[in-house]
């Protein structure tokens, strides 16, 4: 996973995998997602990041899957 900000236009992009989306869904005005041919995500755009996202800050936590699972 990578996560690109663009300051120029205020958009963060979230790419969960490589290849070309085949397909763009927007989910409201500033929230697109894309997806490959089979359905799978491959990656976020958030338009207007830091004024409709609070994406000012970025972290990343990976926490331990639980015990016995």
């Amino acid at each position: 996973m990578r996560v690109k900000y663009f300051s120029d236009t205020d958009t963060t992009l979230v790419e969960f995998a490589d290849g070309p989306p085949a397909e763009a869904r927007e989910l409201d005005e500033n929230i697109y997602l894309d997806l490959d041919g089979d359905g799978h995500i491959v990656s976020l755009t958030v338009e207007h990041a830091q004024r409709t996202a609070g994406m000012d800050e970025f972290s990343y936590q990976r926490l331990p899957a639980p015990v016995g699972t």
